[in-house]
């Protein structure tokens, strides 16, 4: 038997530009009482914004007990980035939907180092990892972004070493490249990494036929997919979700117009 996952509503508080393509969103509200971190520093929960009913997943850079940090990067378009950015008015003051918390890193007990490399993707989650281990092992970042590293000198934490490339002319991720030109550090340590997936599979095959290394010693994760341009939706939720707020419909009577006008469409 299936158990869909735990939902949590919360309100947005807050919103702050920390960069030209990163965006933070700050959650509280009751909605997240029941809410509790992993304490995993590479969390993340599925986000449902406003008039939409898919999720996109976001580390969460931080949990105080009552509100939710999310540092949303945002693109020319997408389905997070119109609504962060204004598109459908000031997001303060509204609601979303967000889904309860998952984490994978692992690191060894006796790990010597931390390598931790990726895009602006995975900026948030080298942050927070970065700043669970700085000062017990050497932490090494490599990211990889557009915005420039003055744009972003804080939001590392001190006494990580960091090191900033930008991507190819045309966008495109030089993460593998990277990865396969590092010096690495001596002894068993633990690498990170995240980014586009074709990236990220260039890279695992790297590790394992290169480097030869343990996979209880890395962790390797696609969190976006590079497409030469966005593919339209057979059905625009946005107009179902504002039909059925207006109607006075629950959440799951929308969901089920929604499903039922993509069977049609389909």
């Amino acid at each position: 038997m299936s158990v869909r996952a735990q939902q949590f509503t919360a309100d947005v508080v807050r919103r702050e530009r920390i960069s030209p393509h990163l965006v933070r969103l700050t959650l509280g509200g009751p909605g997240l009482a029941r809410f509790e971190s992993t304490g995993i520093p590479d969390e993340w929960v599925g986000l449902v914004v406003p008039g939409q009913f898919q999720s996109r997943y976001y580390t969460v850079r931080s949990f105080d007990g009552a509100e939710l940090v999310l540092d949303v990067v945002v693109h020319a378009v997408g389905l997070v980035t119109e609504w962060a950015l204004g598109g459908a008015g000031d997001p303060v003051g509204q609601q979303v939907t967000i889904s309860e918390p998952k984490g994978s890193f692992d690191a060894p007990a006796d790990a010597a180092w931390l390598l931790l490399v990726g895009d602006l993707t995975a900026l948030p989650a080298m942050a927070r990892i970065a700043e669970a281990h700085v000062g017990r092992i050497p932490v090494h970042v490599h990211a990889e972004a557009a915005d420039l590293p003055e744009e972003l000198a804080s939001y590392l934490p001190e006494g990580a070493s960091v090191s900033w490339t930008a991507p190819a002319e045309d966008g495109t991720s030089r993460l593998a490249e990277i990865v396969e030109g590092l010096d690495w550090p001596e002894g068993e340590g633990y690498f990170w990494m995240a980014g586009e997936s074709a990236q990220m599979r260039a890279i695992r095959k790297h590790l394992m036929r290169e480097r030869k290394m343990p996979s209880t010693h890395y962790d390797v994760m696609g969190y976006w997919r590079a497409v030469k341009e966005r593919q339209p939706r057979a059905v625009d939720p946005g107009p179902i979700w504002r039909a059925g707020k207006a109607a006075g419909k629950s959440d799951e009577q929308i969901w089920a117009d929604y499903d039922d006008a993509r069977a049609k469409a389909e």
